[in-house]
């Protein structure tokens, strides 16, 4: 970033705190903006993202107190006149000659020597891959053995290991194995794709499956076993008079990460049979007849009417 845009930019206003701000509530304006803004989170939304790397910036500098101090005296020059297009390489301030305050050379200069000196050799610029796992592994974890080449290097083996619990569209990173560079190569970064499984999904830090139950366990009750990520089955309880969609929680049965534990939460989805026939029509006729005075819709009428 060129240093022009470093003092010209209110890094104040854009993290939303006062100039005299402390730095715990720089810290927490920062964390609740990061949560916010997070691309995991604002995904394909290329507005939010710059808006997320503007408020990283700010609390860069903002969070560290010698850069804040140089960045607010930098400002305050700049917000009195002080920085101006050098001439010849040299500038003014007010009446006097900025490169006898801050020790010769252009305003580029002077940032470049307010935060952290003047460049130095550079490390290997980042880079980026993909690479797509099962739902299982991205919820028990696995580790990825990728080949890759890089400026048309030699291909190298890496090994990465992806955590468990990891959302799709999260991103690993793995130091060193970047581009190379004359301080060091760059990072990689793996992109995660996670394709959907067959019966499970996620909600948070708990798994969720909908389980198909006949009209006769609904309305009876039933004990009735489900599969778990786990290669196992447990066992849950349907009361008698279960209703269709009614949600039940499998404690600890969900997504295990450092310090909790999610659920497996069940969803009851009652089956209507499309044919029916013999002695089964017999007895559905038989209950139709023994129920007919039961309206189930008289609060559904009274309430259209209100």
């Amino acid at each position: 970033m060129a240093a022009k845009d470093l003092y010209e930019k209110d890094f104040y206003k854009i993290l939303g705190v006062a100039k005299n701000a402390t730095s715990d509530e720089i810290k927490k304006k920062y964390r609740s903006l990061a949560r916010e803004l997070h691309p995991d989170k604002n995904k394909g939304d290329k507005k939010l993202e710059e808006q997320f790397k503007a408020v990283s910036e700010a609390n860069d500098i903002l969070s560290d107190e010698k850069k804040r101090a140089e960045y607010d005296e930098a400002r305050s020059l700049f917000e009195r006149g002080g920085f101006r297009a050098p001439q010849g390489g040299r500038g003014q301030q007010g009446g006097g000659d900025f490169n006898d305050i801050f020790g010769g050379g252009s305003s580029q200069d002077i940032f470049a020597n307010l935060f952290g000196g003047r460049r130095g050799p550079r490390k290997g610029q980042d880079l980026q891959t993909e690479s797509t796992i099962s739902f299982r592994e991205s919820v028990f974890g696995t580790t990825l053995e990728l080949r890759l080449s890089t400026d048309g290097g030699a291909a190298q083996n890496i090994s990465a290991r992806v955590p468990a619990g990891v959302n799709d569209g999260a991103k690993i990173r793995i130091k060193g194995k970047g581009a190379p560079g004359e301080a060091g190569p760059g990072d990689l970064f793996i992109l995660l794709h996670v394709k959907p499984h067959p019966i499970f999904a996620r909600k948070g830090e708990h798994l969720t499956i909908t389980l198909p139950v006949t009209f006769a366990e609904a309305a009876l009750g039933a004990d009735i076993r489900v599969p778990t990520l786990g290669d196992e089955e447990v066992v849950v309880r349907l009361s008698a008079g279960t209703p269709n969609g009614r949600v039940l929680r499998v404690k600890g049965r969900g997504i295990k990460k450092a310090s909790t534990t999610g659920d497996l939460l069940v969803t009851v989805e009652v089956q209507v049979p499309r044919h029916v026939e013999g002695k089964a029509r017999k007895a559905l006729e038989d209950f139709a007849e023994a129920t007919q005075d039961e309206n189930v819709r008289t609060d559904f009428i009274a309430k259209a009417s209100s």
